[in-house]
């Protein structure tokens, strides 16, 4: 983050772990003041107390979803001033019709790409970035590459073997529908997973995928 900004508060209101952690791990190194909910009544709860600048809002959750705990928290005048942003694995109009009509201000796709999360708080809250150099970029990503590779191995062997197979031949054919629609069926729990293949896919890099998914 650039100086002389507030310490923003970021709520983040998520069933699942892996996705808060993943969250976490993108905000919490730039400066933001991070608390994490696991439903929405403890987004609400906490919410009143903390009065985060921006809530990312997982919309299906037990205890309280995030449609409920997003109408509740706009209802006060407060609440219009707190920015809510939705996370959604559905791609249906109907859902992102009902997200806003919820009160959220914008919405997120499920696996969500690091660049996406940083440019939507950007828009929302006027944040401003100090951006890397290209030198210090390329020597962070040689650095990751090769501890990046075996986590990556190791998150594709849990996937069904034919599963691999599709999507390797999916990447030779240059299916990018068929592509996404796998990487739909990858698990939570390998998030990381579905985010890298997809950062692959939407910066035509789709050579990466079918040389991941080589059969040995």
């Amino acid at each position: 983050l650039e100086p002389n900004q507030p310490k923003y508060r970021i709520l983040i209101v998520e069933d699942k772990l892996e996705n808060r952690q993943l969250l976490v791990k993108i905000l919490e190194p730039l400066g933001f003041d991070v608390r994490e909910a696991k439903n929405g009544q403890e987004g609400v709860n906490i919410w009143e107390t903390w009065e985060p600048h921006l809530i990312w809002m997982d919309m299906r959750m037990p205890v309280m979803d995030g449609y409920e705990a997003t109408k509740k928290i706009k209802a006060s005048c407060k609440g219009q001033a707190t920015v809510i942003i939705a996370l959604t694995a559905s791609a249906f109009d109907e859902e992102r019709s009902m997200v806003l009509s919820a009160g959220c201000n914008d919405f997120v796709r499920k696996p969500f790409r690091e660049k996406v999360i940083l440019d939507k708080m950007a828009t929302h809250l006027g944040i401003r970035y100090v951006y890397e150099s290209q030198a210090m970029y390329t020597e962070r990503l040689a650095a990751n590459s090769d501890f990046e590779l075996v986590s990556l191995e190791k998150a594709l062997t849990q996937m069904p073997p034919e599963w691999v197979t599709q999507l390797h031949q999916a990447a030779l054919c240059t299916n990018e529908q068929l592509i996404f629609k796998l990487l739909e069926q990858i698990p939570p729990e390998s998030i990381h997973l579905a985010n890298t293949l997809t950062d692959w896919v939407n910066n035509f890099r789709i050579d990466k995928v079918i040389d991941l998914t080589q059969p040995e």
